[in-house]
């Protein structure tokens, strides 16, 4: 007869004294609290509350978040009373899953000071290397659907029929309130309009006050081209258009998440309601994040120098960053040339297409013409030999990633609204990502 280990699920001290026997000594859960532990109390956000019982250590909160990172709040809480790493992160206390995602929305700068305490330890132990970065973006569902995109020519239309429904249920429901009919059913059709009209009041504002910005931001350049234009004699051209103040009609906004946009990955891709992360990843072997940000446009090169630039301010500055075509700009280039950071942007479409492409090849295009300086210099810099074996390490740094984090880490959809709270989960998003990275790193 085979013979079985005694089982008594009955049984005492089921659990050791101490916890972190459970754990191996190179687990995550160490390196989380050690890292978590040098932010300062003075970085995190802690609502002022009145007396009642004490409060979970924000310290303690934010370690949560870093090891548990895409979870649900909810998933988070149950985790605490399930999870050997998470049990030991949290002492054996159990935040309730309101206090989980307060505690998420209102913390970006602890965040911030976390994922920099970390790239300091990486420097510590000698991971962190500052020679070339690798920079890319990579789109990311927002916590909205695009069939709650609408746009701004159909708003006006949504209105004019609300406040015709509105009024016709205003006077049914007087026409009720005579015969003595029930009291409750219009007024929940009324709510549900006037809910829906205040939805499309607000977002005809947002869209009429991005117009104006935008038109009162070209009109100095309009204004030296007027006068140009009335400063010519004899026959002069077109007039100089004024920039209009009114949104076009095709411009859309999202109801559920107005900082989001309708985006795609590639023109063979569909389009979702997303935002654009962006990465900085060291291309010296070690792969870690060093800065992120997150804007709510497709194009790539708006962003470019600030999030390159804003690395002088926490870690340093790189020698070398390499980045694709989505990335060429004249004035990013010339900016990120003046702090002495050497760029090196691809020009022209790198990737040619397949020759056994399940796709029908695409039209032959006119190749374009390149006649500004900057890209015939940077043309010209990357047929070097040396140029051309340092950026092919662009492809192999950021994009392998993206990939982990997506896939590995199961992050594909932010988890909250608007453009700052995405970037704050972003940035925690990173901030995990790099705990592992070092983990492995170490470990290796």
């Amino acid at each position: 007869m085979a013979n079985f280990i005694a089982t008594d699920r009955d049984q005492a001290f089921l659990l050791p004294p101490d916890m972190k026997a459970w754990l191996p000594e190179d687990d995550l859960a160490h390196f989380v609290v050690v890292a978590v532990e040098r932010v300062p109390v003075g970085a995190f956000e802690v609502p002022a509350r009145a007396g009642g019982k004490p409060r979970y250590h924000p310290r303690l909160m934010l370690a949560l978040l870093v090891y548990t990172v895409f979870s649900p709040s909810r998933r988070i809480e149950r985790a605490t009373y399930r999870d050997i790493g998470l049990r030991f992160i949290a002492a054996s206390l159990h935040p309730d899953h309101d206090t989980i995602a307060v505690f998420r929305r209102l913390n970006k700068a602890a965040v911030e000071a976390a994922f920099l305490q970390v790239l300091l330890l990486a420097r510590e132990a000698g991971l962190l290397r500052l020679g070339t970065v690798s920079i890319d973006g990579t789109k990311i569902d927002a916590d909205a659907s695009k069939i709650r995109s609408v746009r701004y020519d159909r708003i006006k239309a949504l209105r004019a029929k609300l406040a015709t429904d509105i009024a016709g249920l205003m006077t049914q429901a007087e026409v009720d309130d005579a015969e003595g009919c029930d009291p409750q059913a219009l007024p929940e059709e009324l709510a549900r309009r006037e809910t829906l009209k205040a939805k499309l009041d607000s977002a005809c504002a947002r869209l009429e006050a991005e117009a104006k910005a935008a038109a009162d931001a070209a009109r100095p350049a309009y204004e030296t081209k007027k006068a140009v234009y009335d400063a010519k004699k004899g026959r002069r051209g077109r007039a100089p258009k004024p920039p209009d103040e009114d949104p076009l009609a095709d411009r859309q906004t999202n109801l559920t998440d107005p900082d989001s946009a309708l985006m795609r990955r590639s023109d063979a891709h569909e389009y979702r309601q997303a935002y654009n992360a962006q990465a900085v990843v060291c291309a010296d072997g070690t792969q870690l994040v060093l800065a992120t940000a997150l804007v709510a446009t497709t194009a790539d090169a708006p962003s470019f120098a600030a999030t390159v630039l804003g690395m002088q301010t926490t870690i340093g500055l790189p020698k070398t960053v390499l980045a694709d075509t989505g990335y060429a700009s004249g004035p990013a280039v010339r900016a990120l040339q003046a702090r002495g950071v050497e760029p090196l942007v691809a020009i022209r479409q790198t990737q040619p297409h397949r020759p056994y492409d399940f796709r029908p090849p695409p039209e032959p295009k006119v190749p374009q013409r390149i006649i500004e300086p900057w890209r015939l210099a940077m043309k010209a810099k990357l047929e070097s030999q040396d140029a051309k074996t340092q950026y092919k390490k662009r492809k192999q740094t950021v994009e392998p990633v993206f990939g982990i984090i997506k896939s590995a880490m199961g992050f594909k959809r932010f988890r909250l609204r608007g453009l700052l709270n995405a970037a704050t989960e972003w940035s925690l998003i990173a901030l995990a990502y790099n705990c592992r990275r070092i983990v492995r790193l170490q470990a290796a």
